[in-house]
């Protein structure tokens, strides 16, 4: 089997929405953050091993700790990844953590800082235009 197959394409996408599956709501281990979310898997072709990227949404101990949580917990993950898939080898899974939902959000946070930063330039500007505009009056005595 390629590793660009439809066949190892489709098991990378089951594997993914299990293994979220899992990570939501099967597990009970408390370092796992409530904010944790598999971003991409890759199953070898010859379905030995798996690498799963996670993503989690807080500071660097939440990603620690999920992370260790993880891991402790991928023998259970396993079990319950081939009670749900019929494969035939179930993957050892690899957990890497991924930081691009994380990278996404303070980029589009910039990205409104920018925008908003233009905004009051322009109206700035446009303030300047209007006080020009009028003609200086003296006081009425």
């Amino acid at each position: 089997m390629r590793k660009n197959s439809v066949k190892n394409t489709r098991i990378n996408g089951e594997v993914q929405k299990v293994l979220a599956e899992i990570i939501r709501g099967e597990i009970k281990d408390p370092r796992i953050s409530p904010w944790t979310s598999v971003v991409a898997v890759e199953v070898a072709p010859d379905l030995k091993s798996c690498k799963a990227w996670i993503s989690v949404l807080g500071d660097e101990e939440a990603r620690e700790n999920t992370l260790q949580g993880l891991k402790s917990a991928s023998g259970f993950i396993k079990r319950q990844l081939a009670r749900t898939i019929n494969l035939r080898n179930t993957p050892e899974i690899i957990f890497v953590m991924d930081q691009s939902i994380e990278y996404g959000v303070k980029m589009s946070h910039r990205i409104d800082e920018v925008i908003a930063d233009q905004e009051r330039a322009h109206d700035r500007e446009n303030q300047k235009e209007e006080h020009e505009g009028e003609p200086d009056r003296e006081p009425n005595e």
